[in-house]
This record gives structure tokens, C-alpha cells and sequence, in this order.
């Protein structure tokens, strides 16, 4: 290592104290979201658009929805970017977050054996088709997360009558895991699964799993967008964290949303407009 001294110190003195205060002034915000909307690859095609368009740096946190809602009470996260509304609306009521902003949906889908041994796609109904799976006693991999997933999960047994956890570690197993983790164990076990069908089009590892069960309304997924509560929060960046949901839901926001395809499929569809 070689030592400065004198003059080269200063100026290296002064180059250093520039670097920490450009770095200090360095604008970002930090985004509580879902796995779903980081393993789709949606942020990478969303984020540098916002960037370029701002100058503002966005860190993404992928947790399941009640991981991130858990995070951003804490005043951890800027922004709350995920896809359960009764959970969303109750953030913002306790006073957490600000208004909430419809800004994109997509669906559910039931995958699993493409044999489908417990006929769980000749149901007329999700619920119908979880309930063939309970009577069949077929493996089932379930999050067991608290993501908006499997919230819409457990709320679709609900409406079955069938009471998983009397079954946990029976025919139905809690993966405790992401998306992408759960999906894994239900190819490895040939297992059926409920996944949000952004990260279905984006998972590679399929093994004999095809989807079969979709299309019922009550399989409708919408995400949502809250700003961080700065009143509860003195430290939330809000300006920069009401720039990017502003963006979202703006024709520019919207229109990336739309554009973005995984191998020829929409993922996901911007409705901001109905919010």
C-alpha cells in the first residue's frame, strides 16, 4: 500500500469527502413487495424506466404480501407494492398508509399432475376443484407463507368446507417458502399448487405440472400500490415514494406495465383507470 502525504493527501482527503457526500444525496426509496412481481421479471423491466425517467433509485424487498405489509408497519419500506386489497385497505385505514391505488391484475391458476388424478379440472369451480383434491387425499404444496397467495389459497378452502390444517403434513404440506420454492416441491412431489400465473409463465422447472383448474372469478388476483404513512413515519422519503406510485398508475406506468411479456404472454394487466 502505498502512503500519500502532504499535498496528494488533501486532495485525496478532498475527493473523499465528495464521494461520501454525492453518496449521501444518492435518491432511492425502498419497495415492500411480492415474490410474484420480482420472480415474473416485471421489476426488471418496470424499474429502469422509472429510474431513467426520475433519477430515483428503486430497492425492491420480495417478500410474501404479509411479510411485506409487516415490514412497511414498521416504517421499513417506502412503498407497499402487493396483492391482497382486504389487507392493503386495512394498512391504509390503521393509519399506516395513504390512499391505496389499484394498479394491476392478473389470476390464479390450480396446477398440478397433467394426469390430474383427483379430476380436479372437471370442477366447475376453484373451490369444487380443491374440494376433489381433499376427497382424493392428493398431495397438495402449499406456501403456508402468509403471501397474498396463499391467503387466496386458504380463503378458497374456506369455501370448500375442507379444513386443511386438520390434513397439515398428511396430503397437504406448508412449503413455509416463495412462489418459486413451493412450485419445486409440487413438480418434485407431483403435488398440486395454487400459483399466481406471472410466476407460473416465468417457472422453468415444471416437471409433469401443467395448470389444471382456471378461470373462476373468484380466482381474480389484484395488486395494489400504498404509500408509507410519512405522518407515522417522519423518516419515509414520501415525495420520491409518491413520484413512483404516481408513476405506476400514470398512461406511462400503465402502458410499461402492458408491454411487458413473458415469452409471448401478458403476465399481468394494468387497470389503474378503474381504481
Amino acid at each position: 500500500m502505498r502512503l500519500l502525504t502532504g499535498v496528494a493527501a488533501a486532495a485525496a482527503a478532498i475527493i473523499v469527502g465528495l464521494a461520501a457526500g454525492a453518496h449521501a444525496e444518492e435518491r432511492f426509496i425502498t419497495v415492500a413487495s411480492t415474490t410474484s412481481t420480482q420472480a415474473s421479471g416485471l421489476f426488471e423491466h418496470l424499474l429502469p424506466k422509472f429510474e431513467d425517467k426520475t433519477g430515483i433509485d428503486v430497492r425492491v424487498v420480495a417478500v410474501g404480501t404479509g411479510k411485506a405489509i409487516r415490514m412497511a408497519e414498521k416504517g421499513d419500506a417506502d412503498v407497499l407494492f402487493v396483492h391482497h386489497k382486504p389487507s392493503e385497505e386495512k394498512f391504509a385505514a390503521e393509519g399506516f398508509g395513504l390512499e391505496r391505488r389499484d394498479v394491476m391484475y392478473n389470476d390464479f391458476v390450480l396446477v398440478g399432475p397433467k394426469s390430474d388424478p383427483a379430476g380436479a379440472g372437471s370442477a366447475g369451480t376453484a373451490a369444487g376443484a380443491l374440494r376433489k383434491i381433499a376427497e382424493a387425499e392428493a398431495p397438495f404444496a402449499s406456501r403456508g407463507d402468509d403471501s397474498g397467495t396463499n391467503k387466496a389459497e386458504l380463503a378458497q378452502w374456506k369455501a370448500a368446507g375442507v379444513d386443511v390444517q386438520g390434513a397439515s403434513g398428511h396430503w397437504y404440506r406448508e412449503t413455509g417458502a416463495g412462489m418459486g420454492a413451493t412450485l419445486n416441491t409440487a413438480a418434485g412431489m407431483d403435488a398440486y399448487t395454487l400459483t399466481d400465473r406471472a410466476t407460473w409463465l416465468s417457472f422453468r422447472n415444471r416437471g409433469d405440472l401443467g395448470i389444471v383448474f382456471q378461470g373462476d372469478p373468484a380466482l381474480f388476483n389484484q395488486y395494489g400500490v400504498i404509500v408509507v404513512n410519512p405522518e407515522r413515519f417522519p423518516h419515509v422519503k414520501a415525495d420520491d415514494a409518491q413520484a413512483f406510485a404516481d408513476w405506476l398508475v400514470s398512461p406511462d406506468g400503465q402502458e410499461t406495465i402492458a408491454e411487458y411479456r413473458t415469452d409471448g404472454d401478458q403476465p399481468f394487466f394494468p387497470n389503474a383507470a378503474g381504481s
